[in-house]
């Protein structure tokens, strides 16, 4: 069953999220300091930009050329030189240790939850909360059913906590996962 996501705004990207799990790996990847539709449509502007999306033609592209490719305007992320680099090398990695295939990462060898915590962990650029953000992605969204994967994701598993991508599925849960961002940021603010 392909889920039907509903994050960016852009019918296109969201079938692209939902139908393809480099492109929803890749928008996580640069789900960070832009906001999370600018982050979730890169996936279809790469794509629409080089004419086809897989692992191994990302990987082989020129470094050069693919920061232009993301760089074009409307830009992939803020910094595309930077997340132009952290895109191949996510890909190569997906080359070498996973075949190319995405969706390996949460289906080869039956994991459970933690498991697929801990490989998310090991891809470039993915800490910890990348990783559990991520998690809770593919349990509430994508299908993901492995064991533990409520755990392995932290408080990002827990059911109504509006606190990340994993929980966007209209504009209202986008407006609750915002003012929980907001609210959480105000309290960091205060805290310091």
């Amino acid at each position: 069953m392909t889920p039907q996501l509903s994050i960016t705004g852009d019918a296109d990207a969201d079938e692209l999220l939902s139908a393809d799990p480099l492109a929803l790996l890749i928008g996580m990847l640069l789900d960070q300091q832009v906001p999370m539709e600018t982050a979730f449509a890169g996936p279809a502007k790469i794509r629409d930009r080089l004419g086809s999306f897989d692992a191994a033609t990302i990987a082989g592209q020129d470094p050069e050329a693919f920061v232009e490719v993301c760089r074009t305007p409307p830009a992939v992320h803020r910094y595309p030189g930077s997340m132009a680099a952290r895109i191949q090398a996510l890909c190569r990695s997906l080359v070498d240790d996973w075949d190319g295939d995405a969706s390996a990462l949460w289906t080869r060898g039956a994991p459970d939850g933690h498991e697929v915590y801990r490989r998310l962990t090991e891809l470039p650029g993915f800490g910890e909360q990348k990783a559990r953000i991520f998690v809770a992605l593919l349990g509430k969204q994508y299908g993901f059913s492995g064991s533990g994967w409520r755990e392995a994701a932290g408080s990002y598993g827990d059911d109504g906590s509006y606190r990340s991508v994993a929980d966007i599925v209209d504009g209202e849960s986008l407006s609750r996962v915002r003012e929980t961002k907001r609210a959480a940021k105000a309290a960091a603010k205060k805290a310091t």
